[in-house]
């Protein structure tokens, strides 16, 4: 006998074939089992399932029985003490962003996103408006869901939304972007490369450090992860 695993949508697709339509049954986490008796070796393939040092950021999760987005994912080996990941996750229903301590080898249900390519447009008091670059449907993500993409976004820039269900729960931002320096100070006398920053602020209202040669009006390359410069963009 083999045994396999499926979540709800894949079971549709296998309802009706004479070849596998043996038995199915409920199985953990809303799992669907079937079973094919016409194969002589057993085995169980349970696809819904990660380790936890697999986590990765954007990855969709079903923890504690609610929908969360991965937001974070460090994995921590302290000395001769069993290896971790911390995880930060954000509750989809919600938007509240809570951290996990879990164990390497800890088994967490994986929920599929879809990835579909999106455009952003503009933000306005309801959140990110989104255009769908194969369809040109528009949809409107709460800003409390993206907490501050719009930092690092300007209108027409491209990104990955994710979806679960047809609906956007997150989206995925480029590693670097690159912005325009609309207020910073002179270059101080004296002052080298290498030797301080200063502060700066850029189009989208993102407050970084730049070198002190850095004027108004350059182009910066920056990190989404965490806000910094990287270098002056060619």
């Amino acid at each position: 006998m083999i045994l396999f695993t499926l979540n709800e949508k894949s079971m549709e697709s296998v309802k009706g074939k004479g070849a596998i339509k043996k038995r199915l049954t409920k199985g953990p986490m809303g799992s669907i089992f079937f079973a094919s008796t016409n194969l002589k070796k057993e085995r169980l393939i349970q696809e819904t399932k990660v380790k936890a040092s697999e986590l990765r950021p954007g990855m969709g999760v079903v923890y504690e029985g609610k929908l969360c987005i991965c937001a974070k994912a460090v994995h921590v080996t302290p000395g001769n003490l069993r290896a971790f990941v911390q995880a930060k996750m954000r509750g989809v229903k919600d938007g509240v962003m809570f951290e996990k301590r879990l164990r390497s080898t800890e088994d967490i249900e994986q929920a599929f996103l879809d990835r579909r390519e999106m455009q952003y447009l503009y933000s306005d008091a309801h959140g990110l408006v989104l255009m769908d670059t194969e369809s040109f449907d528009q949809t409107t993500v709460p800003k409390e869901m993206v907490e501050d993409a719009t930092k690092y976004l300007k209108p027409d820039t491209k990104i990955n939304a994710l979806l679960h269900d047809g609906n956007v729960v997150s989206i995925e931002l480029p590693n670097v972007v690159e912005l325009v320096v609309t207020e910073t100070a002179p270059q101080p006398r004296g002052a080298t490369a290498t030797n301080q920053m200063k502060d700066a602020t850029l189009e989208t209202g993102l407050n970084t450090r730049v070198p002190p040669f850095i004027e108004v009006g350059e182009v910066v390359r920056i990190s989404t992860e965490n806000g910094e410069y990287l270098s002056k963009a060619k």
